[in-house]
């Protein structure tokens, strides 16, 4: 599968760039755009933001029908279809024209939920990170639009820039044709059970949330950047575009560092990293900085932004597997989604309060609940693996405070001694004494615990029917991080069944 993924890897970014560079013609054409067709900054908005949020809203069903007819055909369809409304752009003489053709040009912004569906069938998954964030390179293609269309437009004018991307697209539908995988395996679930599944697991709607805010801020910055320096700083457009292409390649970047740093770390912990960036470089820019400061916050808005663009699709295959690719679009529609609200909101408070500080300052609020809620994972998840040792260790285990007082056992504790979860809870472990030890044997083994901070050896216990038996018991005192002992810990097994014994 891997030797697949080898041409499938470069075939499907490729194909990412060219759907995200179809995506984002308007944005980074519309300083030259406006100049022909009369838009009020109202107008101007819902112009670029249309775009954005189809694009989010189908890469749900585009991603149920990637599992479904696999990534060769998707972008192949996506790309024929993506002919017309570049056509009808580039012929565009009223704002009307230009919402219908934005309308389908969200087909563009879609694609991406293809490859985060397709390329983890073909490698393992701790490589899932890394290879989601390779295709997240595919972010590149609004770099390449951002810079590369306004050049191309001073030269020959904006009407024939749009048309150029015709050529791409049937190329790069071309290649999907011969080089697309025909056997890609395939997913049939129906898209209703798919979506009952999912949306019963609270992980997808944290998920969601977190990528709602590191893709729609990466979204937001690349659609609002290029008008906004043209406006505030009197900046040149082709310099705007430059400058706007220079922050979409530094989050380009970082996208398959995050997903390296996820499969080799603990994602949460670099989520924290990344949401606490977010907080602190969106409560500068809210302070309306100088330029040069304001470069400064929306290049660390980058570098978070891609981490976690990366870091994010590490997490899905670890909660989804066989409804990953609709986890992949509602996740992806929801970083969408995050890129369509924030220029809307910023032209109206803009336009409200004469300033852009309380959308940023918004913003910072939005990383910082996020950055709780990383935390409250983080530890969610080392309980849960906690708990599921307990669960499933074939050994029996029982936890005691330091009052000799049960507090949790575990099943195999039930299957050695007869006695449920419920008879023990609350009791003493003396309820198991056989009596085949003296009082001189138990202050010795409560010594060696004091002192050493644990005790193993032999020891005779009685079952709940009675039957006296051998086990191999070891306990360990539980400290917290004042050194204090909070619980005592006992593991052990039944001698007399050699399956489980320790050796």
């Amino acid at each position: 599968m891997q030797q697949k993924g080898k041409v499938q890897l470069p075939l499907q970014t490729a194909s990412l760039i060219l759907g995200f560079m179809v995506w984002v013609i308007l944005s980074s054409l519309m300083p030259f755009i406006k100049e022909d067709i009369v838009l009020t900054s109202s107008q101007l908005a819902w112009a670029t933001a249309i775009p954005v949020l189809i694009g989010s809203i189908a890469r749900i069903p585009i991603g149920y029908w990637t599992n479904r007819y696999g990534a060769r055909n998707i972008f192949m369809i996506s790309f024929v279809l993506l002919l017309a409304p570049v056509w009808w752009v580039s012929r565009a003489t009223s704002f009307s024209d230009l919402v219908i053709g934005g309308f389908f040009l969200g087909i563009g912004g879609a694609v991406f939920s293809v490859g985060v569906t397709s390329l983890p069938k073909y490698y393992p998954k701790e490589r899932h990170g890394f290879v989601n964030g390779i295709y997240g390179i595919g972010n590149l293609g609004t770099a390449l639009s951002a810079f590369g269309a306004p050049l191309v437009a001073a030269q020959v004018g904006w009407s024939k820039t749009v048309l150029f991307y015709s050529i791409l697209l049937i190329g790069m539908a071309a290649l999907n044709f011969v080089l697309g995988d025909k056997k890609e395996t395939r997913v049939t679930l129906p898209l209703m059970q798919q979506l009952k599944d999912v949306s019963r697991n609270n992980k997808l709607w944290l998920l969601c949330l977190f990528y709602f805010l590191t893709f729609g801020s990466f979204v937001a910055f690349t659609v609002y950047l290029p008008n906004f320096l043209v406006t505030n700083f009197q900046m040149d457009k082709v310099d705007a575009g430059l400058r706007t292409a220079g922050f979409i390649l530094v989050a380009t970047i970082m996208r398959p560092v995050g997903g390296w740093l996820g499969d080799k770390f603990n994602p949460f912990k670099i989520l924290m990293f990344v949401f606490g960036g977010l907080t602190v470089a969106a409560i500068v820019l809210s302070f309306a900085p100088s330029f040069y400061i304001y470069t400064v916050g929306c290049l660390t808005v980058a570098l978070c932004a891609g981490t976690g663009n990366g870091t994010i699709f590490k997490l899905v295959p670890m909660y989804f597997v066989k409804q990953a690719g609709i986890a992949n679009g509602m996740i992806s529609a929801m970083g969408g989604l995050g890129g369509f609200f924030p220029p809307l909101m910023l032209t109206l408070l803009y336009s409200m309060t004469g300033h852009y500080a309380i959308g940023f300052m918004a913003l910072s609020q939005i990383a910082l609940v996020s950055l709780v809620l990383v935390i409250w994972m983080f530890y969610q998840e080392k309980l849960q693996l906690s708990a599921s040792i307990l669960e499933n260790t074939i050994e029996a285990i029982l936890v005691t405070d330091t009052n000799s007082v049960i507090r949790s056992v575990n099943p195999a504790f039930t299957a050695v001694t007869g006695y449920t979860a419920e008879e023990a809870v609350g009791q003493k472990p003396s309820m198991l004494k056989s009596g085949k030890q003296d009082k001189k044997f138990y202050d010795q083994l409560w010594q060696e615990l004091r002192d050493k901070g644990y005790w193993q050896g032999e020891i005779w216990n009685r079952k709940k029917n009675g039957e006296v038996y051998q086990e191999w018991l070891s306990i360990t005192a539980i400290r917290n991080e004042a050194g204090e002992v909070k619980y005592y810990a006992g593991m052990f097994s039944d001698m007399s069944k050699p399956d489980l014994t320790i050796a």
